[in-house]
């Protein structure tokens, strides 16, 4: 079940050098996300992401199109009706976005206090809030005592506070170290698992999608060029822009001249074997290399795992009799994709 809906969605602004020309910031997109999951949408700077989620929250106004909220069109609703909706969508950002001159506890009751929770509530509610977030004894400090982590988690929080369905998450990461990047998406995992809050996640790092979500649409100039399934979309990406995403993460087949680089650092055949869920394991492949005499180097590649199924491109250098070689990957690829260097 669809907790958001965009069909057609299109937003435009005056072109700022061009008379009378518009430019599409999201150009006719249309996308599901269901209730419950944690959805990512990756795009490089510029590529209309931000925007699509001011659409979301309806910050933005859409130019044509639907952005349908849990069942309701929210491009039909008055401003009145919007701001109730936005109490229902939490939203946290890059530079955390808190109140400097505000105690941790203020900021996250502020959107509590905005909403007319009478005190005592709100001070229960903050209290349960910052000990989920495990900052339950920072409550009097102020931001600027916090690291970026603790920042992000208070974040969190004010975000969680009005007991929104779903959670948008705007480059949440991006000012992170990676062991900080690594807890901050741990805790939106519960949040999402304990909770049963929608989470979608705007971000240009493929390894942020790879880590929470499940599913991802990819952006390029205010058009998705390609959604699915994460481990689809890794393990088998249809577009460039894709593909690129992809081998920051994953390294694919070598091009021409890394097997030129390889060739002149390791003796044998250059081979590489392409896996994936529910085909042959590496451990078999490799046992049926050596039943056959043939020694191998693995020189390129590697093997990911996404929520339990791998895949990946392991390169290797073959060595022994081009026979035993030969009947040797002709066994394997009968499970196994084998692409021999020229």
């Amino acid at each position: 079940m669809s907790i958001v809906s965009l069909k057609d969605v299109t937003k435009s602004y005056p072109s700022a050098t061009a008379k009378g020309e518009l430019i599409h910031a999201i150009d006719n997109v249309s996308l599901d996300i269901e209730k419950g999951e944690v959805f990512g949408i990756i795009g490089y700077s510029g590529a209309g992401k931000s925007t699509l989620v001011r659409l979301i929250n309806a910050l933005e106004p859409v130019s044509s199109g639907q952005v349908i909220v849990d069942g309701t069109d929210i491009t039909r609703l008055s401003e009145g009706e919007l701001r109730k909706l936005r109490l229902e969508i939490g939203m946290i950002f890059q530079q955390f976005n808190l109140f400097s001159s505000k105690t941790v506890a203020k900021n996250v009751a502020y959107p509590l206090a905005i909403a007319g929770v009478p005190k005592s509530e709100r001070k229960k509610r903050v209290a349960e809030l910052l000990d989920f977030v495990g900052l339950g004894d920072k409550g009097r400090n102020y931001p600027d005592q916090l690291s970026g982590g603790q920042k992000q988690r208070v974040g969190i929080a004010r975000a969680l506070a009005t007991n929104p369905r779903i959670l948008l998450a705007d480059e949440a990461t991006s000012a992170l170290d990676p062991e900080t990047t690594h807890e901050v998406l741990g805790l939106l995992d519960r949040v999402n698992r304990e909770l049963g809050i929608t989470i979608v996640v705007i971000t240009h790092e493929m390894d942020v999608i790879q880590s929470i979500a499940s599913r991802v649409a990819v952006m390029e100039k205010g058009r998705i060029i390609e959604q699915g399934d994460v481990f689809d979309v890794f393990s088998d990406p249809q577009h460039s822009a894709s593909r690129r995403f992809v081998s920051t993460v994953v390294k694919g087949i070598p091009d021409a001249v890394e097997v030129a680089t390889l060739r002149e650092r390791h003796a044998g055949r250059i081979v590489t074997l392409s896996f994936r869920d529910g085909n042959r394991s590496q451990s078999e492949v490799f046992v049926e290399l050596s039943r056959a005499g043939v020694g191998f180097e693995l020189v390129y590649g590697g093997i990911n795992d996404i929520r339990g199924r791998a895949f990946g491109h392991l390169t290797l250098a073959l060595t022994g009799e081009d026979a035993a070689i030969d009947d040797a990957l002709k066994r394997i690829e009968t499970t196994v994709e084998v692409v021999e260097a020229a």
